[in-house]
Protein backbone atom coordinates (compact mmCIF):
# COMPACT_ATOMS: atom_id res chain seq x y z
CA UNK A 1 0.00 0.00 0.00
CA UNK A 2 1.33 3.41 -0.16
CA UNK A 3 0.17 6.62 1.02
CA UNK A 4 0.77 10.39 1.88
CA UNK A 5 0.82 9.90 5.73
CA UNK A 6 -0.20 7.00 8.23
CA UNK A 7 -2.26 7.73 11.19
CA UNK A 8 -1.37 5.37 13.93
CA UNK A 9 -4.48 5.77 16.39
CA UNK A 10 -8.41 5.48 15.21
CA UNK A 11 -9.11 7.41 18.64
CA UNK A 12 -11.39 10.76 18.65
CA UNK A 13 -7.79 12.42 18.03
CA UNK A 14 -6.31 10.52 15.71
CA UNK A 15 -9.70 10.65 13.56
CA UNK A 16 -9.30 14.15 13.86
CA UNK A 17 -5.42 14.32 12.49
CA UNK A 18 -6.98 12.24 9.88
CA UNK A 19 -10.14 14.79 8.96
CA UNK A 20 -7.78 17.83 9.05
CA UNK A 21 -4.90 15.84 6.96
CA UNK A 22 -7.28 14.44 4.04
CA UNK A 23 -8.73 18.33 4.24
CA UNK A 24 -5.13 19.81 3.11
CA UNK A 25 -5.45 17.25 0.17
CA UNK A 26 -2.94 14.60 1.33
CA UNK A 27 -3.73 11.05 1.42
CA UNK A 28 -4.47 9.23 4.74
CA UNK A 29 -4.71 5.85 6.26
CA UNK A 30 -5.35 5.15 9.75
CA UNK A 31 -4.23 2.23 11.75
CA UNK A 32 -5.33 0.35 14.82
CA UNK A 33 -4.89 -2.50 16.68
CA UNK A 34 -8.24 -2.68 17.90
CA UNK A 35 -11.62 -1.11 17.29
CA UNK A 36 -12.40 2.46 16.00
CA UNK A 37 -12.40 4.42 19.09
CA UNK A 38 -11.09 1.41 20.68
CA UNK A 39 -10.75 3.07 24.14
CA UNK A 40 -14.16 4.26 24.40
CA UNK A 41 -15.33 1.18 24.11
CA UNK A 42 -13.74 -0.29 27.17
CA UNK A 43 -15.20 2.80 29.00
CA UNK A 44 -18.51 1.41 31.42
CA UNK A 45 -21.29 1.25 29.94
CA UNK A 46 -23.79 4.22 29.79
CA UNK A 47 -20.51 6.57 31.47
CA UNK A 48 -21.56 9.91 31.05
CA UNK A 49 -18.41 12.14 29.50
CA UNK A 50 -17.08 14.71 31.77
CA UNK A 51 -17.42 17.48 28.57
CA UNK A 52 -19.93 18.71 26.98
CA UNK A 53 -20.57 17.71 23.14
CA UNK A 54 -19.08 20.73 21.31
CA UNK A 55 -15.81 20.42 23.36
CA UNK A 56 -15.45 16.29 21.88
CA UNK A 57 -16.79 16.94 18.33
CA UNK A 58 -14.10 17.16 15.47
CA UNK A 59 -13.70 18.33 12.09
CA UNK A 60 -16.65 20.81 12.26
CA UNK A 61 -19.51 18.18 12.63
CA UNK A 62 -21.79 18.93 15.91
CA UNK A 63 -22.77 16.27 18.47
CA UNK A 64 -26.27 15.27 18.83
CA UNK A 65 -27.02 14.51 22.69
CA UNK A 66 -30.47 14.34 24.71
CA UNK A 67 -28.39 15.35 27.96
CA UNK A 68 -26.29 17.97 28.51
CA UNK A 69 -23.32 15.50 28.52
CA UNK A 70 -23.41 12.51 26.27
CA UNK A 71 -23.16 9.19 26.96
CA UNK A 72 -20.59 6.20 26.03
CA UNK A 73 -22.42 5.14 23.30
CA UNK A 74 -23.64 8.29 21.91
CA UNK A 75 -19.67 9.15 21.66
CA UNK A 76 -18.89 6.09 20.34
CA UNK A 77 -21.63 6.29 17.60
CA UNK A 78 -20.84 9.92 16.75
CA UNK A 79 -17.29 9.04 15.95
CA UNK A 80 -18.20 6.19 14.01
CA UNK A 81 -20.66 8.35 11.95
CA UNK A 82 -17.67 10.72 11.29
CA UNK A 83 -15.39 8.76 10.09
CA UNK A 84 -18.20 7.66 7.50
CA UNK A 85 -18.85 10.73 6.50
CA UNK A 86 -15.18 12.15 5.91
CA UNK A 87 -14.59 8.66 4.02
CA UNK A 88 -11.77 8.12 6.31
CA UNK A 89 -9.90 4.71 5.27
CA UNK A 90 -8.92 2.72 8.31
CA UNK A 91 -6.97 -0.51 9.00
CA UNK A 92 -8.58 -1.90 12.16
CA UNK A 93 -7.76 -4.79 13.94
CA UNK A 94 -4.14 -4.58 12.67
CA UNK A 95 -0.97 -3.99 14.71
CA UNK A 96 1.72 -2.12 13.76
CA UNK A 97 5.18 -3.51 13.82
CA UNK A 98 7.91 -0.99 13.01
CA UNK A 99 9.04 1.79 10.70
CA UNK A 100 12.18 1.99 8.43
CA UNK A 101 13.32 4.89 6.56
CA UNK A 102 13.67 8.79 6.57
CA UNK A 103 11.08 11.60 6.27
CA UNK A 104 9.46 11.64 3.06
CA UNK A 105 10.26 7.93 2.10
CA UNK A 106 9.17 5.70 5.27
CA UNK A 107 8.13 2.02 5.26
CA UNK A 108 5.59 0.94 7.82
CA UNK A 109 4.67 -2.17 8.75
CA UNK A 110 1.87 -4.14 10.51
CA UNK A 111 1.27 -7.96 11.16
CA UNK A 112 -0.61 -7.77 7.43
CA UNK A 113 1.17 -5.32 4.83
CA UNK A 114 3.83 -2.86 4.28
CA UNK A 115 2.55 0.73 3.68
CA UNK A 116 4.84 3.36 2.07
CA UNK A 117 4.45 6.73 3.52
CA UNK A 118 6.07 10.62 3.78
CA UNK A 119 5.41 11.05 7.91
CA UNK A 120 3.82 8.94 10.42
CA UNK A 121 1.31 10.30 13.25
CA UNK A 122 1.53 8.56 16.88
CA UNK A 123 -1.81 8.98 18.40
CA UNK A 124 -2.24 6.36 20.83
CA UNK A 125 -3.39 7.14 23.81
CA UNK A 126 -2.42 5.60 26.96
CA UNK A 127 -5.60 3.08 27.69
CA UNK A 128 -4.27 -0.18 26.93
CA UNK A 129 -1.04 0.43 29.52
CA UNK A 130 -1.97 -0.23 33.30
CA UNK A 131 0.28 1.15 36.01
CA UNK A 132 0.24 -1.99 38.00
CA UNK A 133 0.35 -2.75 41.88
CA UNK A 134 3.46 -5.08 40.81
CA UNK A 135 2.02 -7.24 44.34
CA UNK A 136 1.90 -10.49 44.06
CA UNK A 137 -1.40 -12.36 43.48
CA UNK A 138 -2.26 -9.20 41.21
CA UNK A 139 -1.76 -11.79 38.24
CA UNK A 140 -5.80 -13.68 39.78
CA UNK A 141 -8.33 -13.22 37.47
CA UNK A 142 -10.44 -11.32 40.07
CA UNK A 143 -8.04 -8.92 39.73
CA UNK A 144 -8.90 -5.97 36.43
CA UNK A 145 -7.12 -2.32 35.95
CA UNK A 146 -10.91 -1.75 33.94
CA UNK A 147 -14.19 -1.23 35.14
CA UNK A 148 -17.26 -1.97 32.75
CA UNK A 149 -20.33 -2.01 34.89
CA UNK A 150 -21.30 -2.93 38.40
CA UNK A 151 -23.79 -5.36 38.54
CA UNK A 152 -21.85 -8.42 37.97
CA UNK A 153 -20.29 -7.26 41.10
CA UNK A 154 -23.61 -7.22 43.29
CA UNK A 155 -23.39 -8.92 46.87
CA UNK A 156 -19.58 -9.24 46.48
CA UNK A 157 -17.00 -8.39 48.75
CA UNK A 158 -15.32 -5.05 46.36
CA UNK A 159 -11.89 -3.58 46.76
CA UNK A 160 -11.46 -0.61 44.58
CA UNK A 161 -7.41 0.54 44.53
CA UNK A 162 -7.12 4.37 43.53
CA UNK A 163 -8.74 7.83 44.58
CA UNK A 164 -9.14 9.48 41.10
CA UNK A 165 -12.21 9.65 39.02
CA UNK A 166 -12.39 6.40 37.62
CA UNK A 167 -12.39 4.87 41.22
CA UNK A 168 -14.48 7.26 42.39
CA UNK A 169 -17.05 6.43 39.96
CA UNK A 170 -16.74 2.63 40.78
CA UNK A 171 -16.60 2.81 43.97
CA UNK A 172 -20.16 4.69 43.91
CA UNK A 173 -21.75 2.43 41.16
CA UNK A 174 -20.39 -0.80 42.86
CA UNK A 175 -22.23 0.11 46.52
CA UNK A 176 -25.52 1.00 44.42
CA UNK A 177 -25.62 -2.38 42.92
CA UNK A 178 -25.04 -3.83 46.38
CA UNK A 179 -21.45 -4.64 46.64
CA UNK A 180 -20.00 -4.21 49.78
CA UNK A 181 -17.03 -1.70 49.15
CA UNK A 182 -13.89 -1.01 50.18
CA UNK A 183 -11.56 1.46 49.23
CA UNK A 184 -7.59 1.39 49.57
CA UNK A 185 -5.64 4.77 48.94
CA UNK A 186 -2.34 5.69 49.40
CA UNK A 187 -2.97 9.43 50.08
CA UNK A 188 -4.65 10.77 53.38
CA UNK A 189 -7.75 11.52 51.09
CA UNK A 190 -10.27 11.10 48.10
CA UNK A 191 -8.13 12.72 45.06
CA UNK A 192 -8.77 16.50 45.31
CA UNK A 193 -9.15 16.68 41.46
CA UNK A 194 -12.00 14.57 41.39
CA UNK A 195 -15.03 16.04 39.95
CA UNK A 196 -17.02 18.44 41.88
CA UNK A 197 -20.51 16.75 41.39
CA UNK A 198 -18.67 13.17 42.40
CA UNK A 199 -16.31 14.12 45.39
CA UNK A 200 -18.93 15.34 47.93
CA UNK A 201 -20.71 12.14 47.19
CA UNK A 202 -18.52 9.48 47.56
CA UNK A 203 -17.44 11.61 50.70
CA UNK A 204 -20.21 11.43 52.09
CA UNK A 205 -20.77 7.90 51.53
CA UNK A 206 -17.60 7.30 53.54
CA UNK A 207 -18.65 9.03 55.84
CA UNK A 208 -21.77 7.94 56.72
CA UNK A 209 -20.05 4.16 56.48
CA UNK A 210 -21.88 3.09 53.45
CA UNK A 211 -18.38 2.72 51.61
CA UNK A 212 -15.35 1.72 53.89
CA UNK A 213 -12.31 3.21 52.90
CA UNK A 214 -8.33 2.76 54.13
CA UNK A 215 -6.13 5.85 53.77
CA UNK A 216 -2.57 6.38 53.84
CA UNK A 217 -2.78 2.38 52.91
CA UNK A 218 -1.22 0.12 50.11
CA UNK A 219 -2.46 -3.52 49.20
CA UNK A 220 0.68 -5.97 49.92
CA UNK A 221 -0.58 -9.39 48.55
CA UNK A 222 -3.39 -10.52 46.86
CA UNK A 223 -4.97 -13.80 47.79
CA UNK A 224 -8.33 -15.99 46.17
CA UNK A 225 -10.51 -14.68 49.26
CA UNK A 226 -8.65 -11.79 50.67
CA UNK A 227 -6.11 -9.49 50.79
CA UNK A 228 -3.01 -8.12 52.91
CA UNK A 229 -2.96 -4.32 53.27
CA UNK A 230 -0.56 -2.36 55.03
CA UNK A 231 -2.21 0.88 56.96
CA UNK A 232 -0.34 3.41 59.26
CA UNK A 233 -2.02 1.10 62.11
CA UNK A 234 0.12 -2.02 60.76
CA UNK A 235 -0.85 -5.19 58.64
CA UNK A 236 -4.58 -5.71 57.73
CA UNK A 237 -6.05 -9.11 56.29
CA UNK A 238 -9.17 -8.13 54.14
CA UNK A 239 -11.73 -10.66 53.12
CA UNK A 240 -12.07 -10.11 49.51
CA UNK A 241 -14.04 -11.22 46.13
CA UNK A 242 -12.76 -8.74 43.53
CA UNK A 243 -9.96 -6.19 43.00
CA UNK A 244 -10.58 -2.94 40.62
CA UNK A 245 -6.94 -1.89 40.62
CA UNK A 246 -8.16 1.74 39.05
CA UNK A 247 -4.52 3.01 39.65
CA UNK A 248 -3.53 4.86 35.79
CA UNK A 249 -2.62 4.72 32.82
CA UNK A 250 0.44 5.12 31.09
CA UNK A 251 1.55 5.53 27.13
CA UNK A 252 3.49 2.57 26.04
CA UNK A 253 6.93 3.57 26.05
CA UNK A 254 8.43 0.26 24.35
CA UNK A 255 6.54 1.68 21.00
CA UNK A 256 7.22 5.17 21.16
CA UNK A 257 11.10 3.91 21.81
CA UNK A 258 10.94 1.60 18.68
CA UNK A 259 9.72 4.49 16.92
CA UNK A 260 12.52 6.55 17.43
CA UNK A 261 10.77 8.79 20.03
CA UNK A 262 12.83 10.38 22.26
CA UNK A 263 11.57 9.94 26.09
CA UNK A 264 12.55 12.89 28.93
CA UNK A 265 14.44 11.23 31.58
CA UNK A 266 12.33 12.80 34.61
CA UNK A 267 9.62 11.46 36.34
CA UNK A 268 6.59 12.58 33.69
CA UNK A 269 8.79 11.01 31.34
CA UNK A 270 7.12 12.70 28.25
CA UNK A 271 7.93 12.21 24.59
CA UNK A 272 10.30 15.23 23.21
CA UNK A 273 8.77 17.39 20.66
CA UNK A 274 8.11 20.42 18.90
CA UNK A 275 4.79 22.19 20.61
CA UNK A 276 4.21 24.70 17.59
CA UNK A 277 4.49 21.14 15.46
CA UNK A 278 4.26 18.02 17.41
CA UNK A 279 7.09 16.91 15.48
CA UNK A 280 9.57 14.85 17.31
CA UNK A 281 13.12 14.60 17.19
CA UNK A 282 12.69 11.83 14.39
CA UNK A 283 12.28 13.86 11.62
CA UNK A 284 8.65 12.85 9.87
CA UNK A 285 7.49 11.58 13.11
CA UNK A 286 4.57 13.31 15.21
CA UNK A 287 2.61 12.73 18.08
CA UNK A 288 -1.01 13.99 18.64
CA UNK A 289 -3.07 14.00 22.07
CA UNK A 290 -2.75 12.06 25.65
CA UNK A 291 0.64 10.40 24.40
CA UNK A 292 1.85 13.76 24.20
CA UNK A 293 1.48 13.96 28.34
CA UNK A 294 3.71 10.96 29.03
CA UNK A 295 2.74 10.42 32.00
CA UNK A 296 0.66 13.00 33.04
CA UNK A 297 -2.17 11.63 31.41
CA UNK A 298 -4.86 14.31 32.45
CA UNK A 299 -2.70 16.92 30.74
CA UNK A 300 -4.06 16.40 27.41
CA UNK A 301 -7.91 14.49 26.29
CA UNK A 302 -10.12 15.06 23.60
CA UNK A 303 -11.23 18.70 24.58
CA UNK A 304 -7.38 19.43 23.52
CA UNK A 305 -5.84 17.35 22.17
CA UNK A 306 -7.87 17.21 19.23
CA UNK A 307 -6.72 21.33 18.58
CA UNK A 308 -3.33 19.27 17.76
CA UNK A 309 -4.76 17.89 14.50
CA UNK A 310 -4.98 21.04 13.04
CA UNK A 311 -0.41 21.84 14.25
CA UNK A 312 0.33 18.47 12.33
CA UNK A 313 -1.71 19.05 9.54
CA UNK A 314 -0.50 22.36 9.02
CA UNK A 315 3.14 21.09 9.22
CA UNK A 316 2.37 18.44 6.80
CA UNK A 317 0.79 20.36 4.30
CA UNK A 318 3.73 22.85 4.21
CA UNK A 319 6.21 20.09 3.73
CA UNK A 320 4.74 18.24 1.35
CA UNK A 321 2.67 20.20 -0.66
CA UNK A 322 5.66 22.88 -1.35
CA UNK A 323 7.41 19.94 -2.37
CA UNK A 324 10.35 21.00 -0.10
CA UNK A 325 12.89 17.84 0.51
CA UNK A 326 11.91 16.06 3.29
Amino acid sequence: MKTDIVIIGAGPVGLACAIETQRTGLSCITVDKGALVNSLTGYPTNMEFFSTPDLIEIGGHPLVSSRYKPIREEAIDYYRRVADRESLQMLLYERVAGLEGTSGAFTLTTDKRSIACKAVVIATGFFDQPNRLNVPGEELPKVTHYFREAFTYTGREVCIIGAKNSAALAALQCHRRGAHVTMVIRGPEVGPTVKYWIRPDLINRIEEGSIDVLFQSNVTRIHEDRLDIETPEGPVTLKNDVVLALTGYHPDYGFLKSFGVTIAEDAVETPVFDPDTHETLRKGVFIAGTVCGGRHTSRWFIENGRHHAALIASKLADRFHADVPA
